[in-house]
């Protein structure tokens, strides 16, 4: 079965969970050097072996923590990694330490926590079990080697039922809390499908009120203004019927996407098609010089590559028609490097970039972000008075 996806949310929940752990790990560490310190009276009873799990387990620690606030390693089995180094060492700080009288076993509460917290009594059972027997077969070698009183079967008990009944509390409340994080992901995602739904609606309602009530009335005033011409004019009837097709055109899109589907497919192969069109009209309909070099003349593309850029050049010739006031347009694609190239350049007034972030208004963000989906780099230069240059590079395949 496939492992769940996790939201943002989860997982930043996750993080802020383990640096907690990461801290408390280093509080424990610390603790365990000061007692040893405060106690100077207290013989290890290995000395180096009990210096060097200490001061390690601190080291140990400090690296826990800063990888918990400079990598996200909290997945998979990394969690179980650390649980099980947490029970080495402090058995090493046990066994080292020496004495039947040991201050440590309180440390081996921490593991069954950072267990609890990560998988709930499931996990926190099996490590106060691991760690009982540890501590349990520890004390009593411990007490036949030193010769020392030993020490009673029923402080072992009762020590062995105090960590499973605090990993049983320990467990139980961090499942509780988990099932409460969920039910609230749960309202939360619900309460956004339905903000999401509400305002799909808001603008369908705004869509149809205004703007296709707008365009079936501007179709009924051209069919009115052919209709009352008194001199017959081919060309004008030509473009007023082009007019009026473009504008049913445009209500039909507005009507695909409220139905969300897609409202203008690209047929693939017909980029360099498209393109020759759009500057013809430039051309024919509004007297600019615009030039199109396409090399290879047959590009041959993915489809969603090709219809990002179709898209972009589409913006950014609508920009240089409404804003450039240009007399000279060039759009240019080449095949390079395993990527593909392009340019439009205009001899308009320009924009003063700086004004608006270095990023340009709404179109130009969004010619950004469609290159930029597809793997892509995107720049524009421009300053008024000197005209706009946009290029892009977008890497291929074959």
């Amino acid at each position: 079965m496939a492992a769940v996806e996790k939201t943002p949310l989860e997982q930043d929940w996750i993080l802020q969970r383990e640096r907690a752990v990461a801290w408390l790990r280093v509080a424990f560490a610390v603790l365990a050097i000061a007692v040893i310190q405060l106690n100077p009276s207290r013989v290890a009873r290995f000395p180096a072996l009990s210096a060097f799990s200490l001061w390690s387990f601190v080291i140990y620690s400090c690296a826990v923590l800063y990888l918990a606030y400079h990598r996200r390693l909290w997945v998979g089995g990394v969690g179980a990694v650390t649980t099980a180094l947490d029970v080495v060492w402090i058995a090493v700080i046990v066994l080292s330490t020496g004495g039947t009288r040991t201050p440590f076993f309180f440390y081996y509460s921490f593991p069954v926590i950072t267990a609890s917290l990560r998988w709930g009594i499931k996990g926190s059972l099996p490590v106060a079990l691991v760690g009982v027997a540890t501590y349990s077969v520890l004390r009593l070698t411990l007490t036949a080697e030193s010769g020392g009183a030993p020490i009673g079967i029923d402080t072992i008990v009762v020590r062995s039922l105090y960590m499973i009944l605090l990993a049983a509390i320990f467990g139980y409340i961090s499942e509780f809390e988990q099932t409460q994080n969920q039910k609230l992901l749960a309202l939360s995602r619900t309460a956004g499908q339905v903000a999401a739904l509400q305002e799909r609606r808001r603008i369908m309602y705004e869509l149809h009120d205004g703007i296709l009530q707008s365009l079936a009335t501007l179709i009924l005033r051209l069919e009115a203004c052919r209709g009352r011409m008194t001199s017959v004019d081919r060309e004008l009837d030509r473009n007023l019927r082009e007019i009026e097709d473009l504008t049913r055109k445009s209500m039909n899109e507005i009507r695909q996407f409220l139905a969300g589907k897609e409202t203008q497919p690209l047929v693939q192969g017909t980029l360099t098609e498209r393109l020759r069109d759009e500057l013809k009209f430039l051309r024919d309909g509004l007297g600019m010089r615009a030039l199109l070099e396409i090399q290879p003349e047959d590009l041959d593309l993915p489809p969603e590559v090709e219809r990002e850029i179709y898209y972009v050049i589409r913006e950014g010739l609508t920009n240089v028609t409404r804003h450039s006031n240009a007399s000279r347009v060039e759009v240019t694609l080449r095949k390079r490097n395993g990527g593909i190239e392009g340019t439009l350049a205009d001899d308009g007034v320009g924009m003063n970039l700086s004004a608006n972030g270095g990023e340009g208004g709404v179109g130009l963000q969004a010619m950004k972000e469609r290159i930029e989906k597809i793997g892509g780099e995107f720049e524009i230069k421009s300053s008024p008075g000197a005209g706009t240059n946009i290029t892009f590079i977008v890497p291929i395949n074959g």
